[in-house]
This record gives C-alpha cells, structure tokens and sequence, in this order.
C-alpha cells in the first residue's frame, strides 16, 4: 500500500548507515525476505513485479523497522505521524 516503508540499519565497519524503502505509488507494497545471508527488501507492484531491490548481508543488519501506512481517519486525511 503507498506509504508503506521499511527501514534498516547496517553496520559499515565504521559506524551505521540508514536506509529507506518505500512504496512510492497506490498498488504497490514493500517485502521482506530473509534467505541463507541476504535480508532483500523489495518494493513491488500488485502484479508482483520488483520494482527496487535493497539487499543487505544478514550478519550486519542491526535493525529492521516496518512502518505500515497510517489508515485515514474519520474526515478522509491521513495522520502524518509528526505530532507537535
């Protein structure tokens, strides 16, 4: 669903690195997969064809965070998570 996101953080050796994967577009959803070393991160359309990849070697994934999208509230408008 657009406006789903996951975010990984890796050791680097010298610090740790963030990164971001969003689903940029209505129909399209992120996957996580985990298999031998590799964790992948994929955006996907419906179809189920990869549209951006992200792969990570699972030893130095120190995090992985789903934000799923936020549902709209009563009046149509979505929260947008930056309460202030």
């Amino acid at each position: 669903m657009k406006g789903d996101r996951v975010e990984i953080v890796v050791d680097t050796g010298n610090g740790v690195s963030s990164y971001e994967i969003m689903a940029t577009k209505a129909g399209r959803r992120v996957e996580i997969s985990t298999s031998r070393n590799v964790t992948e991160v994929v955006e996907v359309t419906r179809s189920g064809t990869p549209i951006r990849t992200a792969r990570f070697l699972s030893a130095r994934v120190i995090a992985l965070v789903e934000h799923p999208a936020s549902e709209p509230s009563a009046d149509g408008s979505r929260p947008t998570g930056h309460e202030g």
